[in-house]
């Protein structure tokens, strides 16, 4: 007999587990199913390493204010995206004051602080400051282009800078440091205390098949089938190719390429102290967003530690854990050309 669920979810990475804890606020009786290839959950791009853990709530991410040609700054994209964490924070107070939820466990207090040099940037962070600062959103956000309170603000940062170029610097100081981790595990374990969600560990999705009745047949390694009217693919790289084989329009385009990030990791605790802190810098002009260099306080399984970078990464696996034929498995004919596109352009 063939097992029905409400949902099945592909991954027990952030997502699948957001999703997850999201289904059973709105309908506590859902059936749920959650499928993950690994031995256990977030442990790809979901584990505290492997990412860099900021609360992306637009207080330094530079790139989410462009300069407007008349010198002002656009807020809109950076208003948008820090009201999307603020419903997160509000969702994890939530689950917490119902005892759902252990928030010291993953959320940690971290400034966020934006930091340039050059005259051209220094205006532009002035600007942006001046804006964003008038609005309740960013309310408290403060401004610095003296280089001795700017050394108390970030001493890393500022240790055997030279004092003749101009710097300048904005912070917030209830910027948060999130280990998705442990928040990932965290929803994945009170789900399955309610016996809202069953999740199967070492299982492999195989195939996905639309049916008549427009339910999805999700067939796992070793031949067994669950049958379901959602199913959601939280499988990161490794979504590309299930999205492939299900057939539907919208993923003949679709491709993975093979840029990645790579980062310097500091978890001597006589530095880490010295620096409490996400520093986001300003892109060159043509850069992508990723390669924005920071300098991260992380916090992971209660170790305090630095993170520096991105530097440009290149490998064909789409998942950690994943295999070099990743890249060349998907190339497709629909595919190919925008593959092309991408590389060409950048």
């Amino acid at each position: 007999m063939t097992d029905r669920y409400d949902a099945v979810l592909v991954g027990a990475g952030i997502m699948g587990a957001t999703l997850a804890a999201l289904l059973h606020e709105l309908d506590p009786a859902m059936r749920l199913l959650m499928l993950e290839r690994l031995d256990g959950p977030a442990l790809e791009s979901s584990a505290a390493a492997n990412n860099a853990g900021t609360g992306h709530a637009a207080n330094c991410e530079l790139n989410y204010t462009p300069q407007q040609a008349d010198g002002s700054v656009a807020t809109a994209k950076a208003l948008a995206i820090n009201a999307a964490f603020e419903r997160s924070l509000e969702f994890w107070a939530t689950l917490r004051e119902r005892g759902e939820l252990d928030t010291p466990a993953f959320l940690n207090s971290v400034p966020h602080i934006s930091f340039v040099w050059g005259q051209g940037d220094v205006a532009f962070l002035r600007q942006r400051h001046q804006q964003l600062s008038a609005l309740p959103a960013f309310a408290g956000m403060e401004w610095s282009s003296d280089p001795a309170e700017l050394a108390e603000w970030m001493p890393l940062v500022m240790q055997g800078r030279g004092a003749s170029e101009p710097v300048a610097a904005t912070r917030l100081s209830r910027g948060t440091d999130v280990d998705f981790g442990s928040l990932t595990r965290l929803y994945l374990q009170d789900l399955q205390r309610s016996g809202a969600l069953e999740l199967r560990t070492g299982c492999e999705v195989n195939d996905l098949t639309r049916k008549s009745n427009g339910d999805w047949s999700v067939e796992l390694a070793g031949g067994e089938r669950v049958q379901t009217p959602f199913v959601f693919l939280g499988a990161g790289g490794g979504a590309l190719p299930l999205l492939q084989r299900s057939g539907i329009p919208e993923a003949k385009a679709f491709a993975g390429f093979p840029v990645s990030g790579q980062w310097l990791v500091c978890g001597d605790n006589q530095l880490a102290s010295r620096h409490l802190a996400k520093v986001y810098g300003k892109a060159k002009v043509g850069a992508p967003p990723m390669s924005v260099p920071h300098l991260d306080t992380r916090f992971i399984n209660g170790e305090r530690s630095l993170l520096f970078g991105p530097f440009a990464g290149f490998s064909t696996k789409f998942l950690k854990q994943g295999s070099l034929l990743d890249l060349p498995r998907s190339v497709r004919i629909g595919n190919l050309l925008p593959m092309l596109q991408v590389g060409a352009g950048n």
